[in-house]
């Protein structure tokens, strides 16, 4: 059974940093690519960043590019997001996906490419 777990999430000041984390259990998905996504209340869930299986490239939306930054570490079978310089508007549920069915980061780019999803953390930013 496929377990997505992620933690890191928390209250911070605008301006500070997190880093997200994201472990999965159950299956190896080394080859395909990951995501994390987030919603914010009233809003759609969206795709922030992915991260290509073994070819290590990265997709970052236009409102985190430069200031967050996606890894993964294969032997651990984790995935990660620096977030930094954090802003008000980064408020959200973040989420971590990963996927059999996307095998380039084109496909990783549509939310129903994922089917194994993590139960979200919390990030929240105070102006």
């Amino acid at each position: 059974q496929v377990q997505v777990v992620e933690s890191g999430g928390g209250l911070v000041q605008a301006g500070d940093s997190l880093r997200l984390s994201c472990t999965v259990s159950g299956s190896n998905f080394g080859n395909y690519p990951m995501g994390w996504l987030r919603q914010a209340p009233g809003k759609d869930r969206e795709i922030i960043s992915c991260i290509g299986g073994r070819s290590g490239n990265a997709y970052y939306a236009d409102s985190v590019k430069g200031r967050f930054a996606i890894s993964r570490d294969q032997v651990k079978n984790t995935m990660y997001l620096q977030m930094n310089s954090l802003k008000p508007e980064d408020r959200a549920m973040y989420y971590c996906a990963a996927t059999y069915r996307a095998w380039n980061l084109v496909q990783a780019l549509r939310v129903s490419s994922y089917n194994y999803w993590g139960q979200g953390t919390q990030v929240t930013v105070s102006s």
